[in-house]
């Protein structure tokens, strides 16, 4: 059974690889993808009404208008008129973030508004968000987690032989390696696609994409002395490197751009 399996799982590997490859809208990049769109979208409702049901909800009728009118513009710039669309703001001052879930659920919560400032900074964090979903992100993280798993499974198996302790130490040195080496990079890479597709996407809607540096600059100052990881091991590019790689992509997001 083991010599079947060192023979067969990475032909089962190379062959997943090979039926499971897609292209990212708009980059051009390929990616794996294991689920389906739809599955995904499935998940992403799912735990967009766990939130919702465990968050507090905003009331706020300015919040919400705001909210709801640039990310419907951001929305309306992706051509994604398959998804149902929502925007809800969760009143947590303590939370700077927001996020997109497959389907187009979209959250802000309001420790982030004050960060985003005016319309056109929204529109950045907005755009960022709605393209980690365009761009299906989350599916292809949970693709590659299953890929390295069974990567992994099939290394141990040829590594480990029949000692139990050795297979376990080939398991948690081949996943440490899996996670730094793949897919941490893999992470970093789709936040800098998200910042570039973003400032397209807030481009088409008429935001200014040079908008992007100054709210980076601001999320940069705001996260002083809060303590971050090494680059090479965290999941976004560290400040200093997303600012530049959005200073140069600026000329590209003008050509989409018209002033509303």
């Amino acid at each position: 059974m083991k010599v079947l399996l060192n023979l067969f799982a990475p032909a089962l590997v190379a062959g997943l690889v090979a039926v499971a490859c897609q292209t990212v809208p708009m980059t051009g990049r390929s990616q794996l993808q294991l689920i389906s769109e739809q599955e995904e979208v499935a998940m992403g409702l799912t735990s967009f009404q766990e939130v919702l049901h465990k968050e507090k909800v905003s009331r706020d009728p300015r919040e919400n208008e705001w909210v709801s009118r640039v990310g419907t513009r951001i929305a309306a710039a992706t051509g994604k008129t398959d998804y149902k669309w929502e925007f809800r703001v969760i009143d947590d001052d303590n939370q700077v973030n927001a996020f997109c879930l497959p389907g187009g659920k979209v959250a802000v919560y309001t420790g982030i508004l004050p960060i985003a400032r005016d319309d056109a900074g929204l529109a950045v964090i907005i755009g960022h968000e709605v393209a980690h979903a365009i761009a299906r992100h989350g599916g292809e993280r949970v693709s590659q987690q299953l890929l390295a798993e069974g990567a992994t499974a099939a290394a141990v198996i040829a590594l480990g032989g029949s000692d139990p302790n050795r297979a376990n130490l080939y398991a948690g040195l081949l996943g440490m390696g899996a996670s730094v080496g793949v897919l941490l990079p893999y992470s970093r890479l789709q936040e800098s696609e998200a910042d570039r597709l973003g400032m397209i996407y807030m481009a088409k809607a008429g935001y200014d994409p040079r908008a992007a540096r100054d709210l980076w600059l601001r999320m940069a100052e705001a996260g002083k002395g809060k303590g971050k990881p090494l680059e090479i091991l965290s999941t976004h590019p560290s400040d200093a490197t997303r600012i530049r790689q959005i200073e140069d992509r600026v000329p590209e997001a003008m050509q989409y751009y018209r002033q509303r």
